[in-house]
């Protein structure tokens, strides 16, 4: 089984979730750039919400997180949509690259409003990282006809 680095937590929230989540939004290695616009949103998540801004995150990744996702298989020269359990770990990440992804896609003029927009809208099954979510296990359920191709 693959070995991963231990990830330190963050040292304002000390959540690893957190850190994990700066790591994802970060390009081209500017961290710092990442960690002021993670903090700027959980700022306005404060204002805005007053609770603790890695908890409303820690909603927000489970209420995104899916258990089904969709594979293509190619079985006997046909493609396949097969459906398929999403582990842990893949779960999370997915969650946290949509959540990125709907962040970075949004309609405020920046990036740190577009986050906690996104987080906020997440933490209360709405928003687009969570129609995302949902429009994966809608493409699950229709397609569990080829279930039993799963590997």
């Amino acid at each position: 089984m693959k070995k991963y680095k231990e990830i330190d937590p963050d040292p304002k929230y000390d959540s690893i979730s957190v850190a994990k989540f700066i790591n994802k939004l970060m390009k081209g290695g500017e961290k710092s750039v990442a960690r002021s616009l993670v903090y700027k949103a959980f700022e306005q998540i404060k204002d805005k919400k007053n609770q603790d801004p890695s908890e409303v995150l820690e909603d927000a990744i489970s209420n995104v997180t899916p258990q089904l996702e969709v594979k293509s298989m190619r079985i006997g020269g046909a493609t396949y949509q097969v459906p398929k359990k999403v582990g842990a770990k893949r779960g999370k990440k997915l969650a946290m690259r949509w959540l990125v992804n709907s962040a970075r896609s949004g309609s405020a003029n920046n990036m740190e409003d577009n986050l906690a927009e996104e987080i906020m809208a997440a933490s209360e099954k709405e928003g687009k990282a969570y129609k995302k979510k949902e429009d994966e296990h809608r493409m699950a359920e229709a397609n569990k006809a080829f279930a039993h191709f799963a590997r």
